[in-house]
């Protein structure tokens, strides 16, 4: 990891006194910025006001809704975007009736009201034609996340996006953990959890399972590390 990315802060200052100053009226007075993290007090927030709130964002802040609680999604680097670019290539070689979308919006209802926006949403090509930002997961086959150099992504992708993606029952959750140098697939989702977890070192053979159907030489990840 490079020297302070772990303490980069989440907004700017500046941002998020835009973003105060834009607010919808019922959260204008919940907001609060410290040490660099958007927080909301006295409690979670729902969807509506998000949504408004995510209208109103400075461009370059992206927000996502986690557990009732917007969060700040971090910024990529250039081997995060590299690893998307990645994937959205072997995607397209093995499984051209389908599509990876970067940052596509979700709206899952059955995890406490969540708004997530995964780095990768592997559906058929079509699928979010005509939804609005926020789109169903119900045609979802695969959410992707790539870790990023940031102080919350153990809390973010290995433990709430885990449990929203497998409540909205999407088959297949593939984590790439830029910390620990894996490629994690989360299968099986029953009743929140994902029953099935399987890591793999890059450099590994990886057979993402049906409806995927997809497998990945990640000897390439290694140029990222």
């Amino acid at each position: 990891m490079t020297p302070g990315t772990a303490d980069r802060p989440q907004m700017s200052i500046e941002d998020f006194e835009e973003l105060n100053r834009k607010a919808p009226e019922t959260l204008r007075n919940k907001l609060e910025f410290l040490n660099g993290r958007l927080l909301v007090k006295h409690g979670p927030i729902d969807v509506e006001d998000f949504e408004e709130l995510a209208r109103v964002a400075p461009e370059t802040v992206t927000l996502e809704l986690l557990n009732g609680k917007p969060a700040v999604k971090p910024m990529s680097d250039g081997d995060h975007g590299s690893i998307i670019m990645w994937l959205i290539r072997q995607c397209m070689m093995q499984r051209p009736e389908l599509a990876l979308h970067p940052e596509q919006g979700l709206r899952i209802d059955t995890y406490r009201k969540g708004c997530i926006k995964p780095d990768g949403t592997l559906t058929a090509i079509d699928y979010f034609a005509g939804q609005d930002e926020w789109a169903s997961p119900d045609g979802v086959l695969m959410a992707v996340e790539v870790t990023s150099k940031d102080r919350d992504a153990d809390r973010r992708d290995r433990q709430e996006k885990p449990r929203a993606y497998a409540y909205a029952d999407i088959p297949v959750y593939l984590l790439v953990d830029r910390d620990n140098d894996t490629v994690v697939v989360h299968s099986s989702p029953e009743n929140g959890v994902y029953q099935n977890r399987r890591p793999y070192h890059y450099g590994a053979t990886v057979r993402l399972p049906a409806p995927v159907t997809i497998t990945l030489e990640t000897e390439r990840l290694k140029d990222y590390a």
